[in-house]
């Protein structure tokens, strides 16, 4: 068996594992780097092209798993796209949607690469996708390899926890086994329940580490920080003021509106309108209509029915006169810029009254991660668009990770006993940390860390 790291930097980024195993050719995903543009945002292709591929498996829709597929489905026209029936019913959105985004900045900021697909490449590759469900053997293998006779291997999706549709990818060959976790959620969430990867044994084991280099706080309870967001919420409005939380379009949106939703049938919060963003309300509409697919929490929570859903795009937050008491959940969890939520925090954050609460990562070179370190009173930088800004307002940021805890990515790896353990999706620090950790805790597991575009046997 051998892997290559595809990612472009040592980091999270342009997700993407090209295996061969016995034979045959997967990639493990084809993400697009969220602070590279242009080209430079690819996974390293060129180091496969020329490789016969008989499958891409797509782990979940996120931009930095699946941001690259029709790059990839030109690239490689033999291959099977697979993913789970519920990645299926989202990945069509997602990637026009990417279109949109990348004929915005071609415009805006003359990137010549862009777009790196069309609209009309999504519909035309689109007859390719397959989905599936959960657990259930999946043959992969190229019909040119069947014609040669050689038999199919097969793959089973698991449920990773993680957001609509997340799957690991259990892989089984002739004579090994590899598993790959993509992104993954142990604990419940407000809607989606944990991972369910209880019967996983293989020999290898490619594993995200995105939270290797943050413990969780001794007591921490996601109970104790709903509780804490709620009271957060009520004292902005106590105050006449306004709450933004930037999100991301899918997963943490429409975790934190079944929040607000439970909260609001609790009495805890006063039933209002919530503003959102329209990409957000188009998955939260999936969501819904898919929950009876789907491993959860609250299968009879229909958002759209529990909540005053309300459309705030970017027009509509420009012209609006900013009163208090409004609760937006807009989509740009890092306050990109040319988006509602980017334009709604430079309007808000210079006045007290106001409240700007973080419940996801924002990278620090983000405006998001910008604001997330600024002083109060002081001038920051926040973005080209904004330029110069003084944050006034309370900002405070809550943890609703949908990422597995180091700790219990730990007790996974004993529970699974892999041969081998492949590491990435992660800082160097994070890597570090389960490298070391592992080496402790199982000195007979070979620990490998592939950089970017190297090759590993396994």
């Amino acid at each position: 068996m051998q892997i290559t790291n595809l990612n472009t930097r040592p980091e999270i980024g342009a997700n993407s594992w090209f295996v061969e195993i016995e034979g045959r050719r997967l990639l493990l995903d084809v993400g697009t780097h969220p602070k590279l543009e242009g080209k430079a945002a690819l996974p390293q292709f060129d180091l496969i092209e020329k490789e016969e591929v008989d499958a891409i498996v797509i782990s979940h829709c996120h931009h930095d798993h699946v941001g690259a597929l029709p790059v990839a489905a030109r690239l490689f026209p033999k291959a099977h796209v697979l993913m789970t029936e519920l990645s299926y019913f989202l990945v069509e959105r997602v990637l026009h949607n990417s279109v949109n985004v990348m004929q915005r900045q071609r415009e805006e900021k003359g990137i010549a690469d862009y777009p790196l697909y069309t609209h009309d490449e999504v519909d035309d590759y689109a007859p390719r996708f397959q989905g599936f469900r959960y657990f259930r053997p999946v043959e992969w293998a190229s019909a040119y390899r069947l014609r040669a006779g050689l038999k199919s291997p097969v793959l089973e999706f698991c449920d990773a926890g993680h957001t609509l549709g997340s799957a690991g990818v259990f892989v089984q060959g002739d004579n090994e086994t590899l598993f790959y976790t993509g992104d993954v959620c142990f604990h419940d969430q407000t809607l989606l329940r944990a991972a369910r990867f209880e019967d996983v044994r293989p020999d290898v084991l490619i594993m995200e580490t995105t939270r290797g280099g943050r413990a969780t706080p001794q007591g921490y309870s996601r109970e104790a920080e709903a509780d804490r967001l709620a009271e957060a919420i009520r004292e902005t409005f106590e105050g006449k003021g306004s709450v933004l939380i930037p999100t991301f379009a899918l997963g943490r949106t429409q975790e934190i509106l079944a929040l607000l939703a439970l909260l609001m049938a609790e009495g805890r919060l006063r039933r209002q309108p919530v503003y959102i963003g329209g990409l957000g309300r188009v998955f939260t509409e999936i969501y819904d209509l898919q929950a009876h697919r789907t491993y959860r929490r609250h299968h009879n929570l229909q958002l759209n029915e529990a909540l005053q859903l309300v459309v705030a795009d970017k027009r509509r937050i420009d012209a609006k006169k900013i009163k208090g008491g409004r609760l937006y959940v807009l989509t740009a969890g890092m306050l990109n810029e040319n988006t509602a939520a980017h334009d709604l925090a430079l309007r808000i954050m210079g006045e007290e009254r106001h409240s700007i609460f973080f419940v996801g990562y924002a990278d620090p070179e983000t405006p998001g991660g910008r604001l997330k370190q600024s002083k109060r009173g002081e001038p920051f930088f926040f973005s080209e668009t904004g330029g110069e800004a003084v944050r006034r307002c309370r900002m405070e940021e809550f943890n609703f990770s949908a990422h597995a805890a180091r700790e219990d990515l730990l007790e996974f790896v004993d529970q699974v006993e892999p041969r081998t353990v492949v590491l990435g999706h992660g800082d160097k620090e994070a890597v570090r940390w389960f490298k070391r950790k592992i080496k402790a805790r199982r000195p007979e597991t070979r620990i490998l860390v592939p950089a970017p575009g190297e090759t590993v046997e396994v």
